[in-house]
């Protein structure tokens, strides 16, 4: 396996002996240790898997260290189990590693405390990576690198690579770049300079065949029937829409529903909130810049649960004592006023963005 200070050509990468670039630091606290394992964040998306991958390929190529990809919960969304089936991810689920003392910590697209994830910090985090503006306890931790401003931690990612001068296999350049394409294809489109020269460097590495193939992924019953529930049970308030599903068979049905219903013309917030076993999955979308929809939605959840996210872009979890319907249903009604309240708008009675008389009759 190349070692530190091995030349380009070979596969290697620059030499350490300078401190000024982010990409040597972040190597040269890992040095220390005998293997690294990465974490994200709970059910890891596109960005999260592609970055730490990257990662891996970066720290075995220019340390020679081992390492290991860890899951955090589920991977249920089509896009996200194409990716991990045809990548052929090895991630070992968090709750079945077991810590060695003597290796680093890399948390990937996420932050320590922020609620967003399960790894309960038996070790020391050694190095924090991630572009979230949700802020986490950074506090005694080596490294860290937190870009707010950039599209996807894959990019970020892409420039350590490239700093270095280390190939990139066709596998992990479709990763990375698959990576960023999912956290940037929304409108309006959250992208800095560095994520689209990072796309630049990454499309003729990559496998386009293989990006194809994810991003059509075959999409389960399941997802129909969230989207007919978020239909029957969207009510619009000005230039807000609340889409309720009552039951989801996945957590990720939430974001997919949102992103379907985001579309819509007359809106410029989307809010969906589905019942996943005992819990409450928010998502929300806007098309307005500078909104700080993770900052909003963090406050619209406060002590009920979790919740963070981007500036377009965000998601929460509410933990329920109860499903039953009147429990859940007094839960939305808070929900609902506390978004309104957030959002400035008048306390109103929703109207329905398809009554159900009108729905049964496109039905038939």
């Amino acid at each position: 396996m190349p070692r530190n200070g091995a030349d380009a050509e070979t596969g290697g990468c620059s030499t350490l002996t300078t401190t000024s670039r982010r990409s040597d630091r972040f190597l040269r606290a890992l040095e220390g240790y005998s293997q690294v394992t990465f974490v994200s964040h709970v059910q890891p998306d596109p960005d999260s898997l592609g970055s730490m991958l990257g990662l891996a390929h970066l720290v075995e190529t220019c340390l020679g260290k081992p390492t290991r990809l860890t899951r955090d919960g589920l991977i249920c969304r089509a896009e996200n189990k194409a990716m991990v089936d045809l990548l052929q991810l090895d991630l070992i689920p968090l709750e079945e590693v077991r810590w060695q003392p003597d290796e680093a910590v890399v948390m990937v697209d996420s932050q320590p405390k922020t609620g967003r994830h399960s790894f309960n910090g038996n070790v020391s985090v050694t190095a924090v990576i991630d572009h979230h503006s949700t802020p986490g306890d950074l506090e005694g931790i080596p490294f860290t690198d937190i870009r707010k401003r950039i599209g996807a931690t894959c990019s970020l990612v892409a420039r350590y690579t490239m700093e270095q001068e280390i190939s990139i296999p066709r596998r992990i350049a479709t990763a990375l770049l698959y990576g960023i394409e999912s956290e940037l294809s929304g409108f309006p489109r959250e992208a800095s300079p560095l994520d689209d020269s990072a796309q630049l460097f990454l499309y003729p590495l990559a496998d386009k065949d293989v990006i194809a193939q994810i991003r059509n992924a075959r999409l389960p019953e399941s997802y129909y029937e969230s989207i007919l529930q978020a239909l029957q049970n969207s009510f619009l308030y000005d230039r807000l829409m609340i889409s309720w599903v009552n039951e989801m068979a996945m957590p990720e049905h939430a974001a997919e529903v949102c992103d379907f219903m985001m579309r819509f013309e007359q809106v410029d917030w989307c809010v969906v909130g589905g019942i996943c076993q005992d819990a409450l999955v928010l998502s929300v979308r806007t098309v307005l810049p500078q909104a700080e929809a993770g900052e909003l939605l963090r406050q619209v959840v406060g002590k009920l649960g979790r919740a963070g996210g981007h500036d377009r872009r965000a998601g929460g979890l509410i933990r329920l004592s109860s499903t039953a319907p009147s429990a859940v249903e007094e839960l939305q009604s808070e929900l609902r006023r506390r978004f309104l309240k957030v959002l400035k708008m008048d306390e109103t009675r929703g109207r329905r963005l398809m009554p159900l008389r009108e729905m049964l009759q496109h039905l038939q």
